[in-house]
């Protein structure tokens, strides 16, 4: 069985609602109707219920008729919603009227349902641009407690299987943070910890990567990456994490041993936390493509209910794939 067809197993044993806000997009369409023959979630479809089943009908979508739809324009929860939107944001200046437009956008709709309890997870982004799908989750569903920061991990799958979790790490933040301060470093670590546990379903063993080991180097850098483990453990003595450690004493037992001797991390590191975008972006990159590795993400960590933005190049298996992961997300939050 391989990463995503395991996935799928663990998503059955608890049906996760999602809810995909671009209900009339085609791709959309064809992947939501995949899931409900594959039967790993529950699906919620926003948009006019007509139109939804003439798509369906031009499609030749066999299994649409077992999603539930949502039309935006009339719900028995418009009233609820809109209140419940004015009363969350009417301190930012919200008037009532814009309330009960925004309410009718499908991008407000979706983390709505999830705030109220009457949806698990989200995914859209294949007709939106990222900023549009993440601004109505960050300020509806928000992130997780003590966690301020989103970020973006990547389940690296490698066909040598000696690292990480037979050949199964995470690496992050590879997505969102330009420039992380050493309290971001330490939640990111943090939520890559979780991600590690819920979706990928290996221990995390967390290394926080600098140029330096143990104090080899002296730079303001590798302050930062030595502030922020310590936070980190600070913020969860219960996960294994450590640093500063370079990416071969993470990774190499042993290089670990001479390096940083006594660590239980190094050498046998799952979860590589980078110090800043530029360096994650690059390395999962370089990896994927020399190591011929399988990269899966970006996966959006850190929010109270998982909310995940796809590319607008995206193909149905890559939907169908990331509600696979949203689903095993929001089980691993509950």
């Amino acid at each position: 069985m391989d990463f995503i067809e395991g996935l799928k197993a663990k998503a059955r044993e608890g049906k996760a609602r999602i809810v995909l806000p671009e209900g009339l997009e085609e791709r959309t369409l064809k992947a939501a109707d995949v899931i409900l023959a594959e039967g790993f979630a529950e699906i919620i479809l926003i948009g006019n219920p007509d139109d939804i089943k003439k798509s369906a009908t031009t499609f030749d979508l066999r299994n649409i008729d077992k999603a539930k739809i949502v039309d935006p324009d009339n719900h028995e929860k418009l009233e609820a919603y809109t209140q419940f939107l004015y009363e969350l944001r009417k301190n930012k200046g919200l008037t009532m009227e814009q309330a009960a437009r925004l309410v009718r956008d499908p991008l407000y709709l979706g983390p709505l349902m999830i705030k109220n309890g009457d949806a698990d997870g989200e995914v859209s982004g294949a007709e939106n641009a990222t900023g549009d799908v993440l601004r109505p989750a960050f300020q509806i569903v928000k992130t997780l407690p003590g966690i301020s920061v989103v970020s973006g991990a990547f389940i690296m799958i490698l066909k040598d299987k000696e690292f990480g979790d037979n050949g199964i790490m995470i690496f992050a933040d590879c997505a969102v943070n330009p420039d992380p301060d050493a309290l971001q470093l330490a939640e990111i670590a943090v939520s890559s910890a979780i991600t590690a546990k819920s979706i990928a379903g290996i221990d995390p063993r967390v290394s926080l990567l600098s140029f330096s080991t143990k104090g080899s180097a002296k730079h303001a850098l590798v302050d930062k990456v030595v502030e922020a483990t310590e936070k980190a453990k600070a913020m969860r003595p219960d996960l294994m994490i450590d640093g500063e450690l370079q990416a071969d004493a993470s990774i190499i037992e042993a290089i670990g041993k001479k390096k940083a001797p006594g660590s239980k991390i190094a050498g046998k590191a799952n979860v590589l936390v980078f110090p800043d975008l530029q360096s994650g972006n690059i390395c999962y990159k370089l990896v994927q493509r020399l190591a011929h590795a399988e990269a899966i993400g970006p996966i959006l960590q850190g929010m109270a209910a998982p909310i995940n933005d796809l590319s607008r190049g995206c193909s149905v298996s890559d939907i169908v794939n990331l509600v696979v992961i949203t689903c095993n997300q929001a089980l691993g939050l509950k």
